[in-house]
């Protein structure tokens, strides 16, 4: 990709000046494009993974398990779930976007005839799921039983052969069964489900109507090649390799190395072990803020460069260490090695506003991942709570007292109590629906790129010029009373 300065060329800045987004304004060009909803701001999250939208949920407890990366893949982004949890559940979180919308379901969930109703209902409730097959010990198909068999049954010490729709009563297909065909057969069967099964009556997958119908809702979606919702799960130094393998045989599409400084010899030589045992999965690491960093990572393998410092709204590491860069300097300096060898670059943090969007890639970055943006919104993790007649959720810095305090407590570790905070924690204003903030995100991003006469982002990154603006030239640009 053609590297060009971006800084416009009147403005002779020393090279040490870190520059932040405030600091800067994208300069207007000529634009022939008739309307900004005409701007593809399709990208790529990381060497193999496109995705629909440049957004990025952040791999923060407060801000994406399921839910929020359910959520961001459907509208055409993605989700990195975190990992201060255990293996096993992170694991499930990440299975749970896998099975959200998927036209057919190669592992779905079953049991046998000879479990109690009981446990058969605890089972439906936990998964969220409508009916479950039922199979002996050889995955044959014997039935289905569903919600709709269990809601109203008081004697539910029986087993579930007792009410289970047996298989002669079943509409099954073959497993290379065409979705058209699939589509028919619901319509002329007004099925819900259709298990799919071999010549001696073997379970190989599962299609919903369910799923047909959220695949025509979402249609901007960010799916993998089996049609599945992309998603991605962060990774310790510690037990980067033990997690990174559940969470690979679960079907993560990505792997994020979540540390605070990325450049950092333990970083580089957990990205090439992960690079050697996964090579079907790609691999994401950071965080940096200098072009060594980036070109470092680059080396290792990485398929996509985390960017940033310091700017997060909880994290505090410029104040207590001392140490960080001006987001936007960073970007521009880490994009020049992802460029040169054609790798993503995720801009995280320091994005307040729509107009960042635009900055942060015009810079250079792929994406952007926020994690302030969307904490506090109905697919967050977590219950709103009301104070004072207002709704509230929690966001807290994953170097926060109270993270630290909380990840010490289930690591048996009380070191941790005594280490300096690196972040914050604070209530934040219950948003609702994610879509309330990601559609003004977009829509402003693509304002931003209709500006320059961009077309599609690798065009923004060849036509952007940015120029320094004062104090007061940025106070000029903000809203305010037309009496004052």
């Amino acid at each position: 990709m053609p590297q060009k300065k971006k800084i416009s060329e009147h403005i002779k800045d020393k090279p040490d000046i870190g520059l932040s987004f405030d600091d800067v304004l994208i300069i207007p060009q000529y634009s022939d494009i008739s309307s900004r909803k005409t701007v593809n701001v399709k990208t790529k999250f990381s060497r193999r993974i496109n995705i629909n939208i440049p957004i990025v949920s952040a791999n923060m407890d407060t801000v994406t398990e399921a839910a929020m990366a359910i959520a961001m893949a459907r509208y055409g982004g993605i989700g990195v779930i975190h990992r201060f949890n255990s293996i096993d559940e992170q694991a499930e979180e990440v299975r749970k976007v896998k099975r959200a919308e998927n036209v057919i379901i190669d592992d779905p969930i079953t049991i046998s005839k000879k479990t109690k109703l009981s446990d058969a209902v605890a089972f439906i409730k936990e998964k969220r799921i409508s009916g479950l097959l039922v199979v002996d010990k050889n995955k044959k198909l014997e039935g289905i039983v569903t919600w709709r068999d269990v809601r109203f049954t008081q004697h539910r010490n029986v087993t579930v052969e007792k009410v289970m729709t047996p298989f002669k009563k079943l509409i099954t297909a073959s497993p290379d069964i065409k979705v058209e065909k699939a589509i028919a057969i619901f319509d002329t069967y007004k099925i819900e489900k259709l298990p799919l099964i071999d010549k001696d009556r073997i379970l190989h997958g599962l299609i919903t109507a369910a799923d047909f119908l959220k695949i025509n809702k979402y249609k901007n979606a960010a799916k993998d090649k089996n049609g599945r919702l992309v998603v991605a799960a962060a990774v310790g130094i510690k037990d980067g390799m033990e997690r990174a393998q559940k969470l690979v045989e679960t079907g993560v599409d990505a792997l994020v190395v979540d540390i605070a400084h990325g450049h950092h010899k333990a970083v580089i030589d957990l990205v090439k072990k992960l690079k050697k045992v996964y090579t079907n999965v790609d691999i994401v690491a950071g965080n940096v803020a200098t072009y060594q960093g980036a070109y470092d990572l680059i080396k290792a393998g990485a398929d996509a460069i985390k960017v940033g410092i310091g700017p997060g709204a909880v994290c505090s590491t410029r104040v207590i260490a001392g140490t960080g860069v001006p987001q936007l300097t960073a970007i521009l300096n880490s994009s020049k090695p992802a460029h040169q060898h054609n790798i993503p670059l995720i801009a995280d943090g320091g994005i307040r506003h729509a107009g960042d969007v635009s900055k942060a890639i015009a810079a250079g970055a792929s994406t952007i991942m926020s994690g302030s943006l969307f904490a506090g919104t109905k697919e967050s993790p977590g219950e709103y709570f009301v104070e004072e007649d207002a709704a509230y959720k929690v966001y807290r810095g994953l170097a926060s007292r109270d993270a630290s305090f909380d990840r010490g407590l289930k690591e048996h570790n009380t070191d941790r109590a005594e280490r300096a905070p690196e972040g914050v924690s604070a209530r934040i204003v219950y948003k609702g629906d994610l879509n309330k903030v990601l559609f003004p995100l977009i829509d402003g991003f693509q304002s931003g790129m209709s500006y320059v006469g961009a077309k599609n982002i690798g065009e923004f990154w060849g036509k952007a010029t940015f120029i320094r603006t004062s104090k007061a030239g940025h106070k000029e640009g903000l809203p305010r009373s037309l009496n004052s």
